[in-house]
């Protein structure tokens, strides 16, 4: 019907398997799955039925699934760890690691609650869902000629590949971390282009519910950036946002507000305190003659991904013992204790407010007791949370 030249075909492909990826971060991702911000009924219903049709995924199967993605990451109930199925089993199976947890019915009664449960979802979606991609490869053929099954082909491996493989895989298996949660989650890339900003996976997993997942300046999210753009015409509302510290310059005072900021940003709190001591840590080694520069670049990489490192039971932080790397140096020693005392914070369940304000308090006096003057330095940054 078409009759387009080779390299539009290309560019239609791209079109609309771009318009699938954006389906899945925006509305399956963000919307349905962590609720950080809610669409238009008419977009929300339009990338419903883009998802049926291109990828033949249902809402609440998809939902349930990556919820218990998060609440048993790294387990063997986790639908799909590389750290226990191993990189390639995901990487290369992760689609029928998929299909075998949407067959769980404790997985869909417990995690994917909250989900589209209308008359379209339970009379077409969810009765028919191989139908959409069989009409899909009707309207492929009717568009480009034989050639649109190779079209067809392309789009039913998009999210498979990208999602499952490079998200779900590499996105716990490599890359760089800006967060210390209790996962191996990691940014692929700092551009999140190709997958919509999921590339940026783990600033996802420590802040599950932000409709946003870049978190430094160079990071980019393409579906943040659409979400602005239906915002702007009233066809989204973001809820939630990961939270950004906010420093009153001059205050001193350790009160109540210090105390909520510092617990509501943890994960940055905890990441700048590591970069401290990796910088100490970095200037000794410096001084150090008879050490290669390798065994220099393996022992800092050591401080700055054990100092700090939440556990997998994920109700606790506290500092990984590298024995051979802190023996030598009190300093270190000095920047583990208080490492481990600052993360205790919020390791006190049942500790009341005001024992965690006295806490707080007494933390700082020993960070600015300490001789250290990078840790005096943080202790009076820490002071101006609010």
């Amino acid at each position: 019907m078409l009759a387009f030249s080779w390299w539009q075909i290309v560019l239609a492909t791209l079109a609309v398997t771009h318009v699938t990826i954006i389906s899945v971060t925006v509305y399956l991702h963000r919307c349905e799955a962590h609720h950080a911000l809610d669409l238009h009924p008419v977009v929300s219903h339009f990338f419903r039925f883009w998802l049926w049709m291109t990828t033949g995924m249902l809402t609440g199967r998809w939902a349930a699934v990556h919820r218990k993605h998060h609440a048993k990451c790294e387990t063997s109930d986790d639908p799909h760890s590389p750290q226990f199925y191993g990189i390639w089993s995901v990487l290369l199976g992760g689609t029928e690691l998929y299909r075998r947890e949407v067959l769980n019915e404790e997985t869909l009664r417990r995690f994917g609650h909250g989900t589209p449960d209308d008359w379209m979802e339970r009379h077409v979606y969810s009765r028919y869902p191989n139908l959409g991609i069989g009409l899909l490869m009707v309207i492929d053929v009717a568009l480009f000629g034989v050639i649109g099954v190779s079209v067809w082909a392309i789009q039913m491996i998009w999210i498979p590949f990208w999602a499952g493989g490079m998200v779900n895989g590499l996105g716990h298996y490599w890359g760089y971390r800006n967060f210390d949660p209790a996962d191996a989650s990691t940014n692929v890339l700092p551009f999140g282009i190709l997958i919509g900003g999921e590339e940026l996976h783990n600033n996802h997993h420590a802040y599950a519910t932000s409709a946003k997942l870049s978190s430094k300046w160079y990071e980019f999210d393409m579906g943040w950036m659409y979400i602005r753009m239906l915002s702007a015409f009233g066809l989204a509302r973001v809820r939630k946002l990961a939270p950004t510290p906010l420093l009153v310059k001059g205050k001193m005072t350790v009160d109540d507000d210090t105390l909520q900021a510092v617990l509501r940003n943890r994960y940055e709190v905890m990441a700048s305190y590591a970069k401290v001591a990796e910088r100490d840590y970095r200037q000794e080694l410096a001084h150090l003659k008879d050490l290669s520069r390798r065994e220099k670049s393996r022992r800092v990489r050591a401080v700055s991904k054990g100092l700090c490192r939440e556990q997998s039971d994920r109700d606790a932080m506290r500092c990984v013992p590298f024995v051979d790397v802190y023996a030598s140096s009190e300093k270190l020693r000095t920047y583990a204790d208080l490492c481990r005392d600052l993360a205790s914070l919020w390791q006190r369940s049942t500790a009341t407010r005001e024992q965690l304000l006295i806490q707080l308090q007494e933390w700082c006096r020993r960070a600015e007791q300490s001789g250290i003057e990078a840790l005096a330095e943080f202790s009076l940054r820490l002071r101006q949370y609010a």
